[in-house]
C-alpha cells in the first residue's frame, strides 16, 4: 500500500543528500516534496501542512553533527513525526474481563466478518476459549461466511435461526459464554452501504445491551479519506475504542492508515492483509513508520514467525540439521509454515531494503505451488533420501507434478545447495570457528 509514498519520500530526501548542513532553503524544498507526497497519498491538505510545518521547525532547530548527514537527521525526525501521526504507541485490546465482549462495527464490505474470524483465530492461538456471534441478521451470506470461518479455525459460532433481533442474539450469546466458560465473545454486527440513523441506533442498542469491554471499528483502507470521515461519524455516536484497517495489501494510497488515528483520536489496533486467517497484525505506529520510510520491519516479521513455528517442531528440525538429515519432508513442512505467515511479498517487504527491490516484482502466493507438486510426487523413500532420484525418476516426477525436468533439476540443486549451507553453519557452530575457505591460486 505504501510503495508509492515510500518512493516519493525517498526522492524528497535526495534533495538533502550531499548537503553539508541543513538550511532554510534546502529544507523548504524537501518539505515541499514531502507535502506533495502526502497529498498524493490522499492525506488531507490541512494535516499534510501541519505535518511538514512541524518537521521543518524541528529540522531547522537541530545542529547536524559530523557523523550524521542532513538526510539521516531528517529521516529520524520524519520517523518520529510519522509515529506520532499514526497514534504514537501500540494500544492493546481489553480482554481482562471474563468473559470479555468485543463488538465489531463498520460499513458493509469493510471486511468485518473476515476480521472477526482472524481476531478469533489470533486470540484462540493465545490459549483463549472464543465464541463468535453472528449478529448480522440482514445478510444471510454473512452468517454462512462466519460459520465457514469458524469451522476453519475451530471456533464455535453462535447463531439463532429465524431471529431478526440482533440485541437478543448478542444477549443470549453472552449468557451462553458465561455458562459454558468462554473467555472471549466476538460479536459481528450488520453494516450498511453508508452511515444512516437505523444502523447507528441498532449498533448503539446492541452495545447498550451487552456492554462490550472493547468496541472496534473496521474500515476499508482502500477507501482513503472516506474511511476517515466514516470513522469520525461512527465515533461521534458510538465512541469506539479502536480502529481496524483492512485490505492494507491493496493498491490504495495509504492516507487513511496515516491519518485516521490523528483525526478520530482513537488508536489503530489491528491491520489486516489478505484472506488468510493468519494475515492479521497488531498495529505498531513506530514499526509502520519504519516500513513507510523503507526501513523494513524485522520485529513484526520475527513475531509472525514465532506465532506460526511450533517449538517442538523447531527443536526436532534443529536436531536433524545438526546430523545433516534434513530431507524433503522437512522442506515441505517449512514451506507450509512460511505460507501460514501471510502474503509473501508483504513478508519480503519487512526485510530492510527488500521493499524497494521488489516494488515492481509480482510475487504470487502460488510461488511454492510447483515445488510442492514436485515433492508430493516423490515416494517416501525419495523424500527421505533425495540421492535416489536418478534420471528416470526425475522424468517421472516432472510428469507427475505437471512440471519440466529442468524445474525438477533446479529444485534438487537448490535443495542440495541449502543442505550444504546448513552443514557449513553447523560445522561453524560446533567448532566455534569459521569453516576454512579454499585459497585462490
Amino acid at each position: 500500500m505504501f510503495d508509492r509514498l515510500t518512493d516519493r519520500l525517498d526522492q524528497a530526501f535526495k534533495t538533502l543528500k550531499g548537503e553539508g548542513r541543513i538550511s532554510e532553503i534546502n529544507v523548504a524544498e524537501t518539505m515541499k516534496e514531502i507535502r506533495r507526497a502526502l497529498l498524493d497519498a490522499d492525506v488531507s491538505y490541512k494535516i499534510a501542512k501541519e505535518f511538514t510545518d512541524t518537521v521543518r521547525e524541528k529540522a531547522l532547530g537541530q545542529n547536524v553533527i559530523k557523523s550524521v548527514s542532513p538526510g539521516q537527521l531528517l529521516t529520524k525526525i520524519m520517523h518520529e513525526e510519522l509515529t506520532h501521526l499514526m497514534g504514537g504507541s501500540f494500544s492493546d485490546i481489553n480482554i481482562a474481563a471474563n468473559p470479555s465482549i468485543i463488538l465489531i462495527a463498520g460499513l458493509q464490505g469493510s471486511g468485518k466478518t473476515t476480521f472477526s474470524g482472524k481476531l478469533a483465530n489470533m486470540l484462540k492461538e493465545k490459549g483463549n476459549k472464543v465464541l463468535l456471534v453472528a449478529g448480522d441478521v440482514y445478510r444471510p451470506a454473512a452468517i454462512e461466511q462466519l460459520k465457514v470461518l469458524g469451522g476453519q479455525i475451530g471456533v464455535e459460532v453462535y447463531t439463532e435461526d429465524g431471529s431478526k433481533n440482533p440485541v437478543q442474539i448478542a444477549e443470549n450469546a453472552v449468557k451462553k459464554a458465561k455458562s459454558e466458560g468462554y473467555k472471549i465473545v466476538i460479536v459481528d454486527t450488520a453494516g450498511r452501504l453508508a452511515v444512516d440513523e437505523a444502523m447507528m441506533n441498532e449498533i448503539a442498542n446492541v452495545s447498550q445491551a451487552v456492554k462490550p469491554h472493547e468496541t472496534l471499528f473496521v474500515v476499508d483502507a482502500m477507501t482513503g479519506q472516506d474511511a476517515v470521515n466514516t470513522a469520525k461519524a461512527f465515533n461521534d455516536r458510538l465512541n469506539f475504542d479502536g480502529v481496524v484497517l483492512t485490505k492494507l495489501d491493496g493498491d490504495a494510497r495509504g492516507g487513511a492508515a496515516l491519518t485516521i488515528s490523528y483525526t478520530v483520536g482513537k488508536p489503530v489496533k489491528y491491520m489486516s492483509t489478505g484472506e488468510k486467517m493468519q494475515a492479521l497484525d497488531v498495529f505498531h505506529p513506530d514499526r509502520m513508520a519504519h516500513r513507510i520510510l523503507g526501513m523494513g520491519d524485522v520485529v513484526s516479521l520475527v513475531e509472525r514467525a514465532q506465532m506460526q513455528i511450533d517449538e517442538e517442531e523447531a527443536q526436532r528440525l534443529s536436531k536433524k540439521i545438526s546430523k545433516n538429515q534434513f530431507d524433503f519432508d522437512d522442506f515441505l513442512s517449512q514451506i507450509s509454515q512460511i505460507k501460514k505467515m501471510g502474503n509473501l511479498k508483504d513478508l519480503m517487504g519487512m526485510i530492510p531494503g527488500m521493499g524497494k527491490m521488489l516494488k515492481d516484482v509480482d510475487i504470487s502466493d502460488d510461488a511454492f505451488k510447483h515445488v510442492e507438486a514436485i515433492i508430493q510426487s516423490m515416494t517416501p523413500k525419495e523424500r527421505g533420501n533425495p540421492d535416489l532420484i536418478n534420471g528416470s525418476r526425475r522424468k517421472r516426477l516432472a510428469d507427475g507434478s505437471g512440471t519440466s525436468i529442468q524445474q525438477v533439476n533446479q529444485l534438487l540443486k537448490q535443495f542440495n545447495d541449502m543442505k550444504g549451507m546448513m552443514k557449513k553453519m553447523n560445522a561453524m557452530g560446533a567448532g566455534g570457528k569459521m569453516p576454512k575457505m579454499p585459497m585462490r591460486r
